[in-house]
């Protein structure tokens, strides 16, 4: 049940999608390079004003694949959290928006690439979590440090060592996310990636003048 990454055009945005057979998407290694490498795209092109990544209806992403864990040694667990990190902080220093769509399930390394993100749409079903805690590992591809700057050090400590789940509202509530919508979440954010790209461009443009 491998992982795959669409990419479609709306309008002069990129709209990145990850699916998979059974509805959970999993950022295994070649989805990572895919995501890294739509994203230095977006960054070479006057066609784009910016991107939004999102899932499935079941799960945004669930995390990294199992089995590519369960085979990892020391050395290549530092690569795959290198590659993790290198993919995350694509998307963060991006100069153009992007935004994450999410339905469902966003877990893991999901979770971690859409807290790189510039900005979170969510739907009343999404639920958020750093599961791994309970299987005696954490996340390295930046959600240790993205996570405390949205919610706090306290809360994030709870989510990274329980594996406490966040529904929308509570995740509305904390700052993790900018809106909850409805089955639209999709065209909000790309809605919300085209606002953002407007007044980059403004504000450059002023600066110019």
């Amino acid at each position: 049940m491998g992982s795959r990454l669409s990419a479609a055009q709306h309008d002069g945005i990129l709209l990145l999608t990850l699916e998979s057979d059974d509805g959970f998407p999993r950022l295994e290694l070649r989805i990572l390079a895919e995501i890294e490498a739509q994203v230095a795209k977006l960054a070479g092109t006057h066609e784009l004003a910016g991107a939004v990544i999102t899932g499935t209806e079941r799960a945004f992403a669930v995390g990294a694949e199992i089995s590519e864990l369960a085979n990892l040694t020391p050395a290549s667990a530092f690569e795959f959290a290198r590659r993790g990190q290198s993919v995350t902080r694509a998307v963060a220093n991006s100069p153009k928006p992007i935004v994450a769509a999410i339905r469902g399930y966003c877990m893991g390394g999901g979770l971690d690439l859409a807290l790189a993100c510039h900005a979170r749409i969510a739907s009343s079903d999404a639920v958020f979590a750093h599961p791994g805690g309970s299987l005696g590992i954490i996340t390295g591809w930046g959600g240790t440090q993205r996570l405390p700057r949205l919610i706090g050090r306290s809360r994030a400590i709870e989510m990274l060592v329980t594996g406490r789940r966040l529904d929308a509202t509570e995740a509305l509530d904390f700052g993790l996310i900018q809106k909850i919508v409805g089955d639209s979440v999709v065209a909000e954010a790309i809605e919300q990636t085209r606002t953002i790209a407007r007044r980059i461009d403004s504000q450059l443009n002023s600066t110019r003048e």
